[in-house]
Protein backbone atom coordinates (compact mmCIF):
# COMPACT_ATOMS: atom_id res chain seq x y z
CA UNK A 1 0.00 0.00 0.00
CA UNK A 2 2.56 2.46 0.89
CA UNK A 3 4.36 1.57 -2.57
CA UNK A 4 0.84 2.17 -4.41
CA UNK A 5 0.57 5.73 -2.00
CA UNK A 6 4.31 6.85 -3.12
CA UNK A 7 3.85 7.36 -6.55
CA UNK A 8 0.39 8.59 -6.28
CA UNK A 9 1.14 11.83 -4.43
CA UNK A 10 4.23 12.36 -6.56
CA UNK A 11 2.09 11.92 -9.44
CA UNK A 12 -0.56 14.73 -7.81
CA UNK A 13 2.57 17.00 -7.37
CA UNK A 14 3.26 16.88 -10.92
CA UNK A 15 -0.01 17.55 -12.23
CA UNK A 16 -0.51 20.84 -9.44
CA UNK A 17 2.91 21.86 -10.98
CA UNK A 18 1.48 21.72 -14.63
CA UNK A 19 -1.71 23.63 -13.54
CA UNK A 20 0.81 26.19 -11.87
CA UNK A 21 2.83 26.57 -14.72
CA UNK A 22 -0.08 26.74 -17.03
CA UNK A 23 -1.70 29.44 -15.18
CA UNK A 24 1.23 31.56 -14.83
CA UNK A 25 1.92 31.53 -18.37
CA UNK A 26 -1.75 32.35 -19.39
CA UNK A 27 -1.40 35.35 -16.69
CA UNK A 28 1.86 36.48 -18.31
CA UNK A 29 0.28 36.10 -22.04
CA UNK A 30 -2.85 38.25 -20.93
CA UNK A 31 -0.13 40.81 -19.34
CA UNK A 32 1.38 41.31 -22.68
CA UNK A 33 -1.49 41.60 -24.85
CA UNK A 34 -2.69 44.14 -22.30
CA UNK A 35 0.47 46.09 -22.38
CA UNK A 36 -0.28 46.61 -26.10
CA UNK A 37 -3.34 48.13 -25.37
CA UNK A 38 -2.74 50.15 -22.09
CA UNK A 39 0.83 49.88 -21.14
CA UNK A 40 2.00 49.90 -17.96
CA UNK A 41 -1.96 50.89 -16.83
CA UNK A 42 -3.37 47.57 -16.64
CA UNK A 43 -2.37 44.83 -14.38
CA UNK A 44 -4.08 41.15 -14.25
CA UNK A 45 -4.85 38.53 -12.58
CA UNK A 46 -6.89 35.11 -13.78
CA UNK A 47 -8.46 32.89 -11.85
CA UNK A 48 -10.53 30.08 -12.99
CA UNK A 49 -12.53 32.06 -15.79
CA UNK A 50 -12.47 34.94 -14.32
CA UNK A 51 -9.70 37.57 -15.30
CA UNK A 52 -9.53 40.42 -13.00
CA UNK A 53 -8.08 43.86 -14.02
CA UNK A 54 -6.66 46.82 -12.39
CA UNK A 55 -6.35 50.04 -14.31
CA UNK A 56 -5.02 53.05 -13.20
CA UNK A 57 -6.67 56.05 -15.37
CA UNK A 58 -4.90 58.79 -13.66
CA UNK A 59 -5.28 62.05 -15.67
CA UNK A 60 -7.53 60.57 -18.03
CA UNK A 61 -11.04 62.15 -19.02
CA UNK A 62 -14.29 60.19 -18.21
CA UNK A 63 -14.13 59.79 -22.68
CA UNK A 64 -10.25 58.11 -22.50
CA UNK A 65 -11.32 55.84 -19.51
CA UNK A 66 -14.59 54.56 -20.70
CA UNK A 67 -12.80 53.51 -24.29
CA UNK A 68 -9.77 52.03 -22.13
CA UNK A 69 -11.87 49.95 -20.47
CA UNK A 70 -13.43 48.62 -23.41
CA UNK A 71 -10.53 47.36 -25.24
CA UNK A 72 -8.82 46.02 -21.82
CA UNK A 73 -12.46 44.05 -21.64
CA UNK A 74 -12.38 43.15 -25.24
CA UNK A 75 -8.45 41.59 -24.94
CA UNK A 76 -9.25 39.95 -22.07
CA UNK A 77 -12.16 37.97 -23.12
CA UNK A 78 -10.68 37.05 -26.38
CA UNK A 79 -8.61 35.04 -24.01
CA UNK A 80 -8.92 31.26 -24.63
CA UNK A 81 -10.54 30.25 -21.05
CA UNK A 82 -11.57 33.41 -20.12
CA UNK A 83 -15.36 33.77 -19.93
CA UNK A 84 -15.99 36.96 -17.59
CA UNK A 85 -13.64 40.14 -16.71
CA UNK A 86 -14.15 42.65 -14.15
CA UNK A 87 -11.98 46.10 -14.30
CA UNK A 88 -11.13 47.98 -10.80
CA UNK A 89 -10.09 51.44 -11.68
CA UNK A 90 -7.65 53.32 -10.02
CA UNK A 91 -6.68 56.60 -9.73
CA UNK A 92 -3.89 58.93 -7.89
CA UNK A 93 -5.31 62.61 -6.81
CA UNK A 94 -4.40 65.39 -8.79
CA UNK A 95 -3.63 68.34 -7.35
CA UNK A 96 -5.04 71.42 -8.45
CA UNK A 97 -5.34 74.89 -7.78
CA UNK A 98 -8.31 77.20 -7.64
CA UNK A 99 -7.78 80.60 -8.70
CA UNK A 100 -10.92 83.35 -8.49
CA UNK A 101 -11.46 85.67 -11.09
CA UNK A 102 -13.70 88.22 -9.20
CA UNK A 103 -15.22 91.72 -9.37
CA UNK A 104 -16.33 93.96 -6.93
CA UNK A 105 -19.00 95.32 -9.51
CA UNK A 106 -20.67 93.78 -12.95
CA UNK A 107 -20.56 94.89 -15.88
CA UNK A 108 -16.48 95.06 -16.00
CA UNK A 109 -16.02 92.27 -18.65
CA UNK A 110 -14.78 89.71 -15.71
CA UNK A 111 -16.39 86.49 -18.09
CA UNK A 112 -14.91 87.53 -21.00
CA UNK A 113 -11.32 88.57 -19.13
CA UNK A 114 -11.66 84.68 -17.52
CA UNK A 115 -12.08 82.87 -20.51
CA UNK A 116 -9.41 84.89 -22.66
CA UNK A 117 -6.66 83.90 -19.52
CA UNK A 118 -7.75 80.64 -19.50
CA UNK A 119 -7.32 79.66 -23.16
CA UNK A 120 -3.91 81.73 -22.88
CA UNK A 121 -2.94 79.53 -20.13
CA UNK A 122 -3.99 76.13 -21.79
CA UNK A 123 -1.85 77.28 -24.87
CA UNK A 124 1.39 78.23 -22.79
CA UNK A 125 0.72 73.97 -21.63
CA UNK A 126 -1.56 74.74 -18.19
CA UNK A 127 -4.22 71.70 -18.18
CA UNK A 128 -7.21 74.55 -17.60
CA UNK A 129 -10.82 74.32 -16.84
CA UNK A 130 -13.34 77.17 -16.39
CA UNK A 131 -15.74 76.97 -13.68
CA UNK A 132 -18.89 79.67 -14.20
CA UNK A 133 -19.92 80.05 -10.59
CA UNK A 134 -21.43 83.70 -11.86
CA UNK A 135 -24.80 81.60 -10.88
CA UNK A 136 -27.48 84.35 -11.74
CA UNK A 137 -25.42 85.58 -15.02
CA UNK A 138 -23.76 82.74 -16.43
CA UNK A 139 -22.22 83.49 -19.72
CA UNK A 140 -19.18 81.43 -19.99
CA UNK A 141 -20.87 78.83 -22.60
CA UNK A 142 -21.80 81.82 -25.25
CA UNK A 143 -17.67 82.80 -24.47
CA UNK A 144 -16.85 79.87 -25.18
CA UNK A 145 -18.80 78.71 -28.31
CA UNK A 146 -20.77 75.55 -26.39
CA UNK A 147 -24.11 77.10 -25.86
CA UNK A 148 -26.67 74.23 -26.07
CA UNK A 149 -24.50 71.48 -24.76
CA UNK A 150 -25.01 70.14 -21.51
CA UNK A 151 -22.84 68.06 -19.36
CA UNK A 152 -23.39 64.62 -18.56
CA UNK A 153 -22.77 63.10 -14.66
CA UNK A 154 -21.06 59.48 -14.00
CA UNK A 155 -22.02 58.17 -10.46
CA UNK A 156 -23.55 61.62 -9.73
CA UNK A 157 -20.23 63.44 -10.42
CA UNK A 158 -20.61 66.08 -13.20
CA UNK A 159 -18.32 65.60 -16.19
CA UNK A 160 -17.41 68.80 -17.69
CA UNK A 161 -18.19 70.07 -21.32
CA UNK A 162 -14.96 69.75 -23.66
CA UNK A 163 -14.83 73.26 -25.59
CA UNK A 164 -12.88 73.89 -29.12
CA UNK A 165 -10.27 75.43 -27.16
CA UNK A 166 -9.17 72.86 -24.62
CA UNK A 167 -10.55 74.59 -21.85
CA UNK A 168 -13.20 72.17 -20.03
CA UNK A 169 -16.42 74.10 -18.33
CA UNK A 170 -18.96 73.42 -16.49
CA UNK A 171 -21.24 76.28 -15.85
CA UNK A 172 -25.01 76.70 -14.52
CA UNK A 173 -25.81 78.07 -17.83
CA UNK A 174 -25.30 74.47 -19.27
CA UNK A 175 -28.07 73.20 -16.61
CA UNK A 176 -30.98 75.57 -17.25
CA UNK A 177 -32.90 76.65 -20.41
CA UNK A 178 -31.42 79.62 -22.21
CA UNK A 179 -32.94 82.62 -20.77
CA UNK A 180 -34.25 81.35 -17.95
CA UNK A 181 -34.04 83.15 -14.55
CA UNK A 182 -32.12 81.13 -12.02
CA UNK A 183 -34.41 82.68 -8.76
CA UNK A 184 -32.40 81.12 -5.95
CA UNK A 185 -31.40 81.79 -2.41
CA UNK A 186 -28.08 81.20 -0.83
CA UNK A 187 -27.88 78.15 0.11
CA UNK A 188 -29.50 76.59 -3.40
CA UNK A 189 -26.41 78.47 -5.06
CA UNK A 190 -23.64 77.70 -3.00
CA UNK A 191 -25.02 73.73 -3.18
CA UNK A 192 -24.80 74.50 -7.40
CA UNK A 193 -21.17 75.53 -6.74
CA UNK A 194 -19.93 72.92 -4.59
CA UNK A 195 -21.12 70.33 -7.78
CA UNK A 196 -19.58 72.63 -9.96
CA UNK A 197 -16.09 72.52 -8.34
CA UNK A 198 -16.42 69.15 -7.52
CA UNK A 199 -17.10 67.96 -11.53
CA UNK A 200 -14.64 65.10 -12.83
CA UNK A 201 -11.84 67.32 -13.56
CA UNK A 202 -9.75 64.64 -14.34
CA UNK A 203 -6.04 65.68 -15.15
CA UNK A 204 -6.59 69.87 -14.95
CA UNK A 205 -4.26 71.08 -12.61
CA UNK A 206 -5.87 74.75 -12.53
CA UNK A 207 -9.11 76.07 -12.35
CA UNK A 208 -10.13 79.51 -13.01
CA UNK A 209 -13.42 80.24 -10.94
CA UNK A 210 -15.53 83.30 -12.69
CA UNK A 211 -17.15 84.94 -9.80
CA UNK A 212 -20.20 86.44 -9.44
CA UNK A 213 -19.81 90.26 -8.48
CA UNK A 214 -20.29 91.16 -4.86
CA UNK A 215 -19.25 89.62 -1.68
CA UNK A 216 -22.08 87.77 -0.74
CA UNK A 217 -22.62 83.53 0.06
CA UNK A 218 -21.09 82.41 -3.16
CA UNK A 219 -18.09 84.49 -2.42
CA UNK A 220 -17.75 83.44 1.09
CA UNK A 221 -18.40 79.75 0.23
CA UNK A 222 -15.82 79.13 -2.02
CA UNK A 223 -13.48 81.08 0.17
CA UNK A 224 -14.45 78.95 3.01
CA UNK A 225 -14.91 75.55 1.49
CA UNK A 226 -12.36 75.40 -1.79
CA UNK A 227 -9.64 77.84 -0.38
CA UNK A 228 -8.31 79.84 -3.87
CA UNK A 229 -4.71 79.35 -4.35
CA UNK A 230 -4.98 83.20 -5.32
CA UNK A 231 -7.50 85.56 -7.06
CA UNK A 232 -7.07 88.47 -9.60
CA UNK A 233 -9.46 91.22 -9.51
CA UNK A 234 -11.00 92.73 -12.78
CA UNK A 235 -11.87 96.50 -12.91
CA UNK A 236 -12.72 99.14 -15.78
CA UNK A 237 -10.50 102.38 -14.98
CA UNK A 238 -14.01 104.82 -13.57
CA UNK A 239 -14.33 105.39 -9.74
CA UNK A 240 -17.59 103.91 -9.52
CA UNK A 241 -15.84 100.17 -10.60
CA UNK A 242 -12.82 100.98 -8.45
CA UNK A 243 -14.79 101.16 -5.01
CA UNK A 244 -16.25 98.35 -5.40
CA UNK A 245 -12.77 96.47 -6.79
CA UNK A 246 -10.97 97.25 -3.55
CA UNK A 247 -13.99 95.83 -1.58
CA UNK A 248 -13.65 92.37 -3.06
CA UNK A 249 -9.86 92.66 -2.57
CA UNK A 250 -10.59 93.38 1.40
CA UNK A 251 -12.56 90.23 1.30
CA UNK A 252 -10.14 88.23 -0.04
CA UNK A 253 -7.11 89.41 1.96
CA UNK A 254 -8.95 89.43 5.18
CA UNK A 255 -9.48 85.45 4.38
CA UNK A 256 -5.86 85.03 3.20
CA UNK A 257 -6.58 84.30 0.05
CA UNK A 258 -3.30 85.62 -1.76
CA UNK A 259 -4.72 88.62 -4.33
CA UNK A 260 -2.42 87.76 -7.86
CA UNK A 261 -3.16 91.08 -9.02
CA UNK A 262 -5.31 93.81 -10.51
CA UNK A 263 -6.05 94.15 -14.28
CA UNK A 264 -7.59 97.42 -15.96
CA UNK A 265 -10.24 95.81 -18.40
CA UNK A 266 -11.91 98.62 -20.75
CA UNK A 267 -8.55 100.69 -20.94
CA UNK A 268 -8.68 102.76 -23.94
CA UNK A 269 -10.58 103.26 -27.14
CA UNK A 270 -8.66 103.19 -30.36
CA UNK A 271 -10.73 104.95 -33.15
CA UNK A 272 -10.99 102.50 -35.64
CA UNK A 273 -11.07 105.79 -38.41
CA UNK A 274 -7.59 107.87 -37.08
CA UNK A 275 -6.25 105.50 -34.74
CA UNK A 276 -6.56 108.53 -31.54
CA UNK A 277 -6.82 106.84 -28.59
CA UNK A 278 -9.55 108.02 -26.22
CA UNK A 279 -10.36 106.69 -22.93
CA UNK A 280 -14.29 106.76 -21.71
CA UNK A 281 -14.01 104.98 -18.26
CA UNK A 282 -10.92 107.01 -17.29
CA UNK A 283 -7.34 106.14 -17.94
CA UNK A 284 -5.25 104.37 -14.77
CA UNK A 285 -7.52 104.18 -12.17
CA UNK A 286 -6.96 100.29 -11.35
CA UNK A 287 -2.88 100.50 -11.51
CA UNK A 288 -3.37 103.55 -9.23
CA UNK A 289 -5.61 101.42 -6.58
CA UNK A 290 -3.23 98.59 -6.82
CA UNK A 291 -0.49 100.78 -6.05
CA UNK A 292 -2.31 102.11 -2.89
CA UNK A 293 -3.87 98.69 -1.46
CA UNK A 294 0.20 97.25 -2.41
CA UNK A 295 -1.07 94.51 -4.66
CA UNK A 296 0.27 93.71 -8.40
CA UNK A 297 -0.85 95.54 -11.56
CA UNK A 298 -1.37 92.69 -14.39
CA UNK A 299 -1.75 95.09 -16.98
CA UNK A 300 -4.36 96.53 -19.43
CA UNK A 301 -7.07 94.81 -21.70
CA UNK A 302 -8.17 98.15 -24.24
CA UNK A 303 -11.85 98.59 -24.84
CA UNK A 304 -12.14 97.23 -28.39
CA UNK A 305 -14.95 95.77 -30.87
CA UNK A 306 -12.96 93.29 -31.99
CA UNK A 307 -13.06 92.01 -28.27
CA UNK A 308 -16.56 92.51 -28.07
CA UNK A 309 -17.48 90.80 -31.57
CA UNK A 310 -15.68 87.94 -30.81
CA UNK A 311 -16.77 87.30 -27.68
CA UNK A 312 -20.59 87.06 -28.62
CA UNK A 313 -19.66 84.94 -31.41
CA UNK A 314 -17.79 82.31 -29.16
CA UNK A 315 -14.63 82.98 -30.42
CA UNK A 316 -12.41 84.16 -27.90
CA UNK A 317 -9.26 86.61 -29.16
CA UNK A 318 -6.66 84.55 -26.98
CA UNK A 319 -7.49 81.63 -29.06
CA UNK A 320 -6.16 83.46 -32.13
CA UNK A 321 -2.98 85.55 -33.21
CA UNK A 322 -4.74 88.95 -33.90
CA UNK A 323 -3.09 92.34 -31.83
CA UNK A 324 -6.23 91.93 -29.57
CA UNK A 325 -4.69 88.21 -28.07
CA UNK A 326 -1.37 89.83 -26.53
CA UNK A 327 -3.00 91.73 -24.29
CA UNK A 328 -4.59 88.21 -22.50
CA UNK A 329 -1.59 86.57 -22.97
CA UNK A 330 1.10 88.88 -20.93
CA UNK A 331 -1.36 89.05 -18.55
CA UNK A 332 -1.75 84.94 -18.10
CA UNK A 333 2.05 84.83 -18.66
CA UNK A 334 2.62 87.02 -15.61
CA UNK A 335 -0.33 84.80 -13.84
CA UNK A 336 2.04 81.78 -14.99
CA UNK A 337 5.12 82.79 -13.48
CA UNK A 338 2.46 83.46 -10.08
CA UNK A 339 1.55 79.97 -10.37
CA UNK A 340 5.54 78.80 -10.18
CA UNK A 341 6.22 80.45 -7.21
CA UNK A 342 3.20 79.84 -5.59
Amino acid sequence: MAFIGGPSRKNSGKRRNRAYLAAMNDQTGLAARLAEVAGTRATARIEGAQASVILDVTGMDAEAREALEAEVKAVALAESGIDTVRVAMTSERVSRRLIAVASGKGGVGKSTVTANLAIALARSGRKVGIVDADIYGPSQPTLLGVEGIKPTAREKTLLPVATPYGVPLLSMGQLVQAGQAIAWRGPMATSALGQLIDGDWAATDTLMVDMPPGTGDVQLTMIQKYRPAGAVIVSTPQDLALIDARRAIDLFTKAGVPVVGVIENMAGYACPHCGEVSDPFGQGGAEAAAAELGVPFLGRIPLAMAIRMASDAGTPPAAGNGPEAGAFIGIAAKLDDWLKGA
